[in-house]
């Protein structure tokens, strides 16, 4: 990668370099270097590349750029495979277009269709969503896909392997033929190939990201024979050993993760899980913490192997081997991330040896057998380890802490009903001497309030302003909102 490489290369907005520059991208990964150019250009492209890689970067740059924001219907369709992956990426949409005034919508399963029905009545840009739902929404007429001409299909292999490729196809069939798709995916199954081809232009760009030997090193692959019946005492021994600051640790299912989480809960680790079976605010809440770094083990299904972007996780461990070659190369990319070192570690059963084998020979990685630490080792290990679990782990710095400083939400008690719109609360709070359009962010309006985001520090200057100002001559309550 050319460390001299700078986002500012690209032919995007100065609005969206200050966004990645506050969220701490400074330089393109290899990913985004080849991407953003080719679909700044409007050209079909199918991507290989291996998870971590900034692949959200690399279409979300484009997509913010190129949607109109007078454009009240949805203008690019985002679909992901997993709950978690579709709200992360419209976090990530919004945040990368907060100062373009973006608005990206989540729409997935278990959640309140109502609500998502009310939103997607609202002005959104970009709609991610996970296939089911989405489906859903096309099939009862409440989301209007009339105007979009971008679709991207995240994490392609994935979709097919949860078994969702007919929904994919079916929603292919609602959007306009005269768009640009962007199709992205870890390994590149014969049936990503076959949906590329036939709902692709001819012309197509592929690009193959190599798992970059930078990226194959920082991530030290080892694995420890043991013995069933004996594993969650081990599985003690080695995090006794290894002593991680943020360690994940993956179990092929739910009934597995409950075990594993209660016998180290009651060892008073620091210690959550995640798993498909929880409720879904529930699974948001368990991973905002974990990323927030409120505690330091993750007991977790597959369903956070996928996408989930965390700072500084020192440690994977495979409790279980994945019954699915390509969950091995997720699960341990959680690691290891924007060069920093990681370590994965992965228990074989002998039950599971010959399969072990199998992935090894996938992975194509280098792989160190490590011994069961004795007892005299864990001793030696125990006081630090016990140390360690007594402290708070620091709390880590979110991303987007530098891009919401200057920013205040501010309340209006009218929306809809009052037929107020977007551009009568942008004439509106412009014409304030000192403040134009460049001030004003992303604008929500519900059907009896509205609010607005106010950048560059000048929110409450605002506010104190529109007490005596009508928005269409109406006079509207307003006030720093309180979430």
């Amino acid at each position: 990668m050319n460390k001299q490489k700078s986002f500012k290369d690209f032919a995007v907005s100065d609005e969206i370099v200050e966004a990645l520059t506050d969220l701490r991208y400074f330089h393109p990964t290899t990913v985004q270097e080849e991407v953003i150019p080719v679909a700044l250009k409007n050209e079909d492209i199918i991507v290989e590349a291996q998870t971590g890689s900034g692949k959200t970067v690399s279409y979300g740059v484009p997509l913010v750029e190129k949607v109109e924001w007078a454009e009240n219907k949805p203008q690019a369709l985002v679909l992901t495979p997993t709950r978690e992956l579709a709200m992360q990426v419209k976090e990530d949409l919004t945040n990368i277009g907060r100062f373009k005034r973006v608005k990206a919508a989540a729409i997935f399963g278990k959640a309140s269709f109502k609500k998502q029905q009310l939103e997607l009545k609202q002005k959104n840009h970009i709609v991610v969503g996970t296939p089911g739902r989405l489906l859903d929404h096309l099939q009862k007429g409440t989301i209007n896909v009339d105007k979009v001409r971008y679709l991207v299909l995240d994490e392609a292999d994935e979709m097919l392997n949860m078994g969702f490729i007919e929904q994919v196809e079916a929603i292919i069939e609602y959007i306009p033929k005269d768009r640009q798709t962007l199709l992205f995916s870890a390994t590149m199954p014969k049936e990503v190939a076959r949906l590329a081809a036939f709902y692709m232009k001819e012309e197509t760009t592929s690009i193959k990201i190599e798992a970059s030997e930078i990226n194959k090193s920082t991530i030290h692959q080892s694995f420890v024979k043991v013995q069933e019946e004996d594993k969650e005492r081990q599985l003690l021994n080695l995090l006794t050993v290894e002593n991680p600051d943020n360690c994940m640790i993956f179990c092929n299912t739910q009934a597995a993760v409950n075990e594993v989480y209660a016998y180290l809960n009651k060892a008073g680790l620091p210690i959550d899980k995640l798993h498909g079976g929880m409720y879904q605010d529930d699974r948001f809440e368990v991973m905002k913490e974990f990323k927030e770094g409120r505690f330091r083990y993750l007991v977790a299904t597959d369903v956070a192997a996928r996408g989930i972007d965390v700072d500084n996780v020192t440690h994977v461990i495979n409790y279980d081997v994945p019954v699915e070659k390509e969950s091995f190369i997720h699960r341990t990319g959680r690691t290891g991330r924007a060069g920093k070192a990681g370590l994965a570690l992965t228990m074989v059963t002998p039950k599971e040896m010959s399969w072990w084998r199998e992935i090894r020979e996938y992975a194509q990685q280098d792989f160190e057998e490590v011994p069961l630490p004795n007892a005299r080792l864990v001793q030696r290990h125990q006081n630090a380890f016990d140390e360690k679990i007594a402290k708070r782990p620091p709390l880590k710095r979110p991303r987007e802490k530098d891009l919401n400083k200057n920013i205040t939400k501010v309340y209006f008690n009218g929306g809809k009903k009052k037929k107020l719109r977007a551009v009568d609360f942008v004439g509106t709070i412009a014409k304030i001497p000192g403040i134009n359009a460049e001030d004003i962010g992303i604008i929500t309006i519900q059907e009896s309030s509205t609010y607005v985001e106010i950048l560059n520090g000048k929110g409450q200057y605002v506010i104190d302003a529109m007490k005596d100002r009508t928005i269409k001559g109406k006079q509207l309550k307003v006030y720093k909102a309180k979430k």
